[in-house]
Parts: C-alpha cells; sequence; structure tokens
C-alpha cells in the first residue's frame, strides 16, 4: 500500500516535470526567435534576414511541429491525429520555407561582400540541416498520402521518421548553437547574456529528444 502511494506520488512529480518542461519549451520558442529579431533587426540588411529567419525556422516552427505529438503540452491536444499530422506537415513545411529563404540570404550577402562560402562549421552544418530539412519534408509525404507508402508498414515508416525528424532538429538546434559563437552575434551579446541565448536551443534539444525517445520507449511496450 505505501509502495503504491510512493510510485503514485513519484509518477505525479515526473509528470508535473514533463509538463513543465513543455511548457517551458512553448516560451523559448517564442522568446528565442523575438531576441534575435531584436537583435538582427529583419530588413535593415540582407544579412539581417539570415540569424531572423534560421531562428523561426528550427527555434520556433520545428519545435513547436515536434510539440503538437507531445501528451502532456500539444496545444492542439484534443484534435484527432490525423489533424495534428497535416498541422505537423504545414509547419514543418513553413521550417524548411524559412530555412532556404535564411541559406539565401546569406549566400547573397556573402557574394555582396566578395567572401568565401560554407568555410566554418556554422555554415557546412547549417548547410547540411537545410538540405535535411528539405529531404525530411518531402518523405513524410506518404505519412499523409497512405497510397503513396505501398508496400511499406505504416507503422515503421513513422519510426523512420521519428528517428530522422529527431536527428534533424538536433542538426537545426546544434547549428543554431554554433551562430551564436559567430563573430556578429559574439560583438552583440557578452557575458551571462550569450550563456542564456545557448541555453535556449540545448535545453529545446533535450526536452525535445525525451519527448520522441519516451514515446518510442512506450510504443515498444505496448507492442511487446
Amino acid at each position: 500500500m505505501i509502495h503504491n502511494k510512493e510510485a503514485e506520488s513519484e509518477s505525479r512529480f515526473y509528470g508535473f516535470v514533463r509538463t513543465a518542461s513543455v511548457g517551458l519549451t512553448h516560451i523559448i520558442s517564442i522568446a528565442f526567435p523575438v531576441f534575435i529579431a531584436f537583435l538582427s533587426l529583419p530588413g535593415t540588411s540582407v544579412f539581417s534576414w539570415h540569424p531572423f529567419l534560421m531562428t523561426v525556422a528550427f527555434g520556433f516552427f520545428m519545435t513547436e511541429a515536434i510539440l503538437l505529438f507531445s501528451p502532456r503540452g500539444s496545444l492542439i491536444k484534443r484534435f484527432p491525429h490525423k489533424t495534428k499530422g497535416r498541422v505537423h506537415w504545414i509547419l514543418q513545411s513553413l521550417c524548411g520555407s524559412c530555412a532556404l529563404l535564411g541559406l539565401a540570404a546569406i549566400y547573397y550577402n556573402k557574394n555582396l561582400n566578395g567572401k568565401a562560402h560554407f568555410t566554418s562549421w556554422h555554415g557546412l552544418l547549417g548547410l547540411i540541416t537545410v538540405c535535411v530539412v528539405c529531404v525530411q519534408s518531402l518523405a513524410a509525404v506518404p505519412l499523409i498520402y497512405h497510397s503513396l507508402a505501398k508496400g511499406w508498414s505504416l507503422a515503421k515508416l513513422k519510426r523512420y521518421h521519428a528517428a530522422s525528424g529527431l536527428v534533424t532538429f538536433l542538426l537545426g538546434c546544434t547549428s543554431l548553437l554554433l551562430g551564436l559563437c559567430s563573430s556578429w552575434f559574439t560583438a552583440s551579446v557578452r557575458g551571462y547574456a550569450w550563456y542564456l541565448a545557448a541555453i535556449c536551443p540545448a535545453l529545446s534539444a533535450l526536452i525535445i529528444m525525451n519527448q520522441v525517445s519516451t514515446a518510442y520507449v512506450a510504443k515498444k511496450r505496448l507492442q511487446s
């Protein structure tokens, strides 16, 4: 009896922590892009669009797209899974669009200034991440239009999509972190403010990773 009460209280505690962490991620997904917009002032130069669009792409659209499936923090929790899937695909398409525009902005800006392309880890990883996002979005089409997935198990496709999606999100967060090490950002933000900014994508990555891995483990238990 005592053991059951302890287990129940522990379960409630972990439930509260997960709910709070997802709520924190929602706040970060809005606050972090707003902070970057305040620094970059999009529209004041060609370059200004790059940090803004990339942060909106990965810090907001992709984060919210994954959180749609969170059992404790989805903004459309009561909607059917099919609806969540379509909204997820829309948000991911917006993420890909913003990422491509952000890539085009920095490419054009470097051409204007006669600088070489993709010479840093941030640039190389950013390019890889944008390419992976586009492939990930196209690969998800059979999950919406099942007729395109003939001969494939939808359950396996969903698992592969979730796993590759997590890798894509981690790539995006890593790219954002590397961007915070750029000369542009470090010249504007220093000291504790820099560490606070760096915590945002790092914390989001950890919470999303926990959400996806927990959901996968729970499905494996149900199937076993």
